[in-house]
């Protein structure tokens, strides 16, 4: 992976890596997020190991979580610590955003998977994907779950469609894949 290296999505938000490395906290990911529009960015969910801290640079974002609101403006950071249930929104056009993940584990992979499914057009207008195996296979990727649907039940439904993607090569299709505009 290459610091610098931009995903585009169809509805124009931008990752940027920023860099990966490991310093006395330990390994990281950094990401830069450019969001051209106010709308809900992600749902309800947590991860068991990793935790996540956003510092806004321009713009304003509003987050939940384990059931508290912050609304983060220029200069403020707010972070969901691992087993957090948060989610959170742009608030306003033009937002731009850092992103840490500590430990990175398969961000970055999942941010490359989705961009790459959406510029097939294989996602909804809310950016989630149309196939059953490959919505799966970016749950797997996200290190987390979704708040509501008890742990088992996600590991048994989406992680057995995802272990499906696997054996169907769905990684290398979709990792792999350099699609070009819809």
């Amino acid at each position: 992976m290459e610091d610098g290296t931009t995903l585009t999505f169809r509805n124009g938000h931008q990752v940027t890596l920023v860099g990966t490395g490991a310093d006395e906290q330990g390994p990281y990911l950094r990401l830069r997020h450019t969001l051209p529009r106010a709308e809900r960015q992600a749902g309800p969910h947590w991860h068991p190991a990793l935790t996540e801290r956003w510092t806004i640079r321009q713009g304003r974002n509003r987050y939940r979580i384990d059931g508290v609101e912050h609304v983060a403006n220029p200069g403020d950071t707010v972070t969901a610590p691992a087993g957090a249930v948060h989610e959170f929104w742009s608030e306003t056009p033009d937002t731009v955003f850092d992103h840490e993940i500590r430990p990175p584990l398969r961000h970055w992979e999942m941010f490359r998977l989705w961009h790459n499914l959406d510029m097939a057009g294989k996602t909804t207008r809310g950016r989630v994907p149309r196939d059953p195996l490959a919505l799966a296979l970016l749950w797997d990727y996200q290190d987390g779950y979704l708040a509501g649907i008890p742990r088992w039940a996600q590991r048994v439904v989406l992680g057995g469609l995802a272990r499906l993607a696997v054996r169907l090569n769905y990684p290398r299709r979709w990792l792999d894949a350099r699609p070009g505009p819809c």
